[in-house]
């Protein structure tokens, strides 16, 4: 991941330098292998001419020997005039002889060659050999760091019977053929290192040169603005991709130059259109409770009740908290400041939304809470203003629905206060969950869908959070928790 966050030029210089290096590591490690596998060649070529050049010393041996030519007779014959001592030193090669049992006949003098007698084979050297097609059998070992190859072949009579087993050692001295791999390696070595230096230099030239106007093309989109005349990329002896990368970006930049016209022209309209929608929206969630509360006092207003005085102090605060949120709306947005001013205040959370739970006159709205008192520091209006809005938008769910139903229940949870609002409505369809609390968004036919966007907001803005679980056709629940 690191390699992939380097530079186009960086990555072309060490592509370069790791291409040399791998191809110089590939060489070695191939000429070594081959000078390896020529000196194994070598030697095995070398016994076999050894072992043939004997073997035809002997037959000419036993051609002319006076003893008849049987196993028992092969002693006396090359003991004869030292034959055997003779041939080792002419072929420089230590010779044993065995009968066809493997037992030692008779051998070569050990003071010519290091002494590697085998009183008697092993049988499993027995069964190769007399299993091998030609009749002969070559053994490759290892001692004290040296390899040695050793020959068996039969020594034949005149009819072509088996007469006895011929046993040569041979040690593999690789002495002079490792001494001129080394001396080759040395010089590729030399080679491959000015190589390398070449490459380094070459390299950083052609990465640089590559990358040039790359690097100039980068420099211009970076410094490319919306609210500034941008210049264009004059290039040359550029490739034809580079130029075909120039020409698009100069194009790009004529575009930019009438979106930018354009852009200039509508922004200030457009900017007075979504300040007037968010105007109205605010304006209009205080008009609804207003309008609620006033209906409600109609509707149950009564001279002879006794505590005629407190019902019409509480319909009087609700009707004034909601003017005074309208007086905030306005005087927000006359500074061009956020609507509605937060002000933190110690609240009693259950009191206040069964106050504004009340404004409402559907039946089928339920209120649940276990304590009379749980404090947090929160507008009041603010509060207000997140509960009546997701009521509001339970009650909409619930059109055409049997047996409706808001519940409304304020619970501690630790540190924070949490403000569950339910409903058994249509609920939320899974393409729209993701859009619930942007601004603009509505499924409804009336309205500017900008009440849940500003709850989250003010719900945020006190250091809490607002989530919801529906379900189609089920219900949708919205969770509201803020800190104590």
């Amino acid at each position: 991941m690191k390699l992939l966050k380097l530079s186009l030029r960086t990555r072309i210089f060490i592509s370069m330098i790791l291409l040399v290096l791998g191809a110089s590591i590939l060489i070695f490690g191939v000429t070594v292998y081959q000078y390896k596998q020529e000196a194994e060649s070598y030697h095995e070529e070398r016994l076999e001419r050894k072992e043939k050049a004997i073997l035809e010393n002997i037959n000419y041996v036993l051609s002319q020997t006076t003893f008849v030519i049987n196993t028992e007779n092969l002693e006396p014959i090359f003991s004869t005039q030292n034959k055997i001592n003779e041939m080792a030193e002419v072929h420089e090669m230590q010779i044993h002889i065995y009968d066809l049992n493997g037992e030692l006949i008779i051998k070569s003098d050990e003071s010519f060659f290091r002494d590697t007698t085998k009183t008697r084979l092993e049988p499993d050297i027995l069964k190769e050999l007399a299993a091998s097609p030609d009749k002969s059998f070559l053994k490759k070992t290892e001692v004290n760091g040296q390899k040695y190859q050793s020959a068996y072949t039969y020594i034949l009579d005149p009819k072509f019977k088996p007469l006895a087993i011929m046993y040569l050692p041979y040690l593999q001295d690789d002495t002079l053929l490792n001494r001129d791999l080394n001396n080759f390696l040395v010089r590729m070595a030399e080679v491959y290192l000015f190589m390398l230096v070449i490459a380094i230099i070459l390299s950083f030239f052609l990465s640089k040169y590559i990358t040039k106007s790359l690097k100039i093309i980068s420099e211009k989109i970076n410094q490319t603005r919306l609210d500034k005349r941008n210049q264009k990329i004059e290039l040359s002896n550029a490739t034809e991709e580079i130029y075909a990368l120039v020409s698009a970006y100069n194009s790009m930049i004529d575009e930019l130059e009438e979106s930018a016209v354009k852009l200039a022209t509508g922004e200030r309209e457009q900017a007075w259109r979504e300040m007037a929608k968010q105007v109205a929206h605010e304006i209009k969630n205080p008009l609804t409770p207003m309008r609620l509360s006033v209906q409600s006092f109609q509707r149950n207003f009564d001279p002879e009740d006794p505590e005629i005085r407190e019902k019409v102090e509480e319909y009087s605060n609700t009707l004034i908290n909601q003017i005074d949120t309208m007086s905030s709306i306005a005087s927000a947005f006359s500074n061009f400041a956020k609507m509605p001013a937060q002000q933190s205040e110690t609240l009693n959370v259950p009191k206040i939304v069964k106050l504004a739970l009340d404004i409402f006159n559907e039946n089928y709205i339920e209120f649940q809470c276990d304590k009379e008192e749980i404090l947090a520091k929160f507008d009041r209006t603010q509060l207000i203003r997140v509960v009546t809005n997701l009521v509001k938008n339970a009650i909409q769910a619930l059109k055409d629905v049997e047996n409706p139903r808001v519940l409304v229940v304020v619970e501690e949870e630790d540190e924070h206060v949490l403000v569950l609002v339910s409903d058994n409505g249509i609920g939320i369809s899974e393409e729209n969950k993701e859009k619930v609390f942007e601004p603009k968004f509505t499924t409804k036919s009336s309205g500017m869908g900008l009440g849940l966007a500003m709850v989250k907001n003010i719900v945020e803005t006190y250091n809490g959070s607002i989530s919801f679980v529906s379900k189609q056709n089920k219900g949708t629940i919205f969770n509201v928790r803020f800190p104590k």
